[in-house]
């Protein structure tokens, strides 16, 4: 579903700016060939624009978020010295208390830029979920985030506090959470 005001303003944006190409010009008499081919090109560009900004609203798909973790997988991974089987299997619910594992989950949620100044951003969280996390999943994971949204005032150590809300997501709802 597209939701978000920050699209519907690109969209006005768009209808706006091809009004203004094809208005460009206007005379009593028909347009040359070369005003023509300017107003397609136009008009062209404004639509793969429109796609473009069309696709960025769709959230992903579960493996799609799957493909785009290892990514940030393949970054934190070294960053933190940690082996796969050491973080390999966090999204079934193994959670290795361990300095390098926690400051790898803290990792991972500076990469989403959901940690601002050393603290979870819960209304970044919330943000990446709605325009991250399939449709079938949002609402779970919505409130799996709100569930676990102070945990991490517990802890000064930001990894830490990335590692126990982690944990606690995943807790809250096995099932819709995916994590690299």
């Amino acid at each position: 579903m597209l939701k978000g005001g920050n699209f519907c303003i690109k969209l006005v944006s768009l209808y706006w700016y091809c009004r203004c190409i094809n208005n460009l010009a206007r005379t009593d008499r028909p347009p040359s060939p070369k005003t023509m081919y300017f107003r397609n090109v136009a008009n062209f560009g404004s639509f793969v624009i429109f796609l473009f900004l069309l696709d960025s609203v769709w959230p992903m798909t579960r493996q799609q978020l799957k493909n785009s973790g290892k990514l940030l997988k393949k970054s934190c991974m070294p960053k933190n010295d940690v082996t796969e089987e050491q973080v390999g299997e966090i999204e079934q619910g193994k959670f290795l208390e361990e300095r390098n594992v926690m400051c790898y989950i803290a990792c991972i949620y500076q990469m989403t830029q959901t940690i601002k100044n050393n603290k979870l951003n819960y209304e970044a969280v919330l943000k990446q979920v709605d325009m991250m996390i399939p449709a079938d999943m949002k609402d779970a994971v919505r409130a799996a985030t709100m569930h676990c949204k102070d945990i991490s005032k517990k802890y000064k150590d930001i990894c830490e506090a990335a590692y126990w809300t982690a944990k606690c997501m995943y807790d809250y709802d096995a099932k819709n959470f995916v994590f690299p």
